[in-house]
């Protein structure tokens, strides 16, 4: 069922490198105790590569060289678990709120033994002065205008926002615009991920914020 086709083993290959059977692990989590818990829906499991797995690990080329990375809502670990596998040069950070999407969290980070992870049960706007980082992600948490004032004040003042978003991108930034401007964002663009790997690649919004 979570099998790779051939299509998705060759991007898989180029993404996670080494380090593919990590990934095929994750999948086997979500695949099982993810849909028990409710963190997937059974629906979801034929295309966990392509739609979930694969859509986030190819954000890790937006992102340098040994950032500090939290990534918002990580619900089943999308993006920031894809992120810490396909680059243990990152170090990530995972906050949400759920105790029991938390503790499902801990034992798969557990199971496959990433040390480059750190997870924290709060919500975003609790989670401002417990940490420390240099981009922050989100994947489906919601629309800019109301993500914007939950994610960007975890920079502190500096920094990236990547947010994972569809065709309603360009949309959802028109409406955002003054929003993000207010919270020191100073440029904002509609990016490409994966667009050499995927056939349909990535759409991420970046923001980048500057202290004033």
């Amino acid at each position: 069922m979570e099998d790779l086709t051939a299509e998705e083993a060759v991007a898989a290959e180029q993404i996670f490198g080494r380090r593919l059977g990590l990934a095929k692990r994750y999948v086997e989590h979500l695949a099982t105790s993810g849909i028990e818990r409710g963190l997937i829906g059974p629906r979801e499991v034929p295309r966990l590569w392509s739609r979930h797995v694969l859509n986030c690990a190819v954000v890790a080329e937006l992102i340098d060289d040994g950032a500090k990375v939290a990534d918002v809502g990580s619900g089943a670990g999308l993006p920031g678990l894809c992120l810490a596998i396909a680059r243990p040069d990152l170090y990530l950070t995972l906050i949400e709120p759920l105790e029991r999407r938390v503790v499902w969290l801990e034992e798969v980070v557990t199971d496959l033994g990433l040390d480059n992870v750190e997870i924290i049960r709060a919500r975003a706007e609790q989670a401002v002065d417990k940490v420390e980082c240099e981009v922050v992600t989100a994947r489906a948490v919601s629309a800019l205008n109301t993500l914007a004032p939950l994610t960007i004040p975890l920079l502190g003042g500096q920094g990236e926002l990547l947010a994972i978003k569809g065709r309603s991108a360009g949309e959802e930034i028109a409406k955002a615009a003054k929003v993000i401007k207010k919270l020191g964002g100073v440029q904002t663009d509609v990016l490409v991920a994966g667009a050499a790997i995927l056939a349909e690649p990535t759409t991420v919004v970046r923001v980048k914020v500057e202290r004033r």
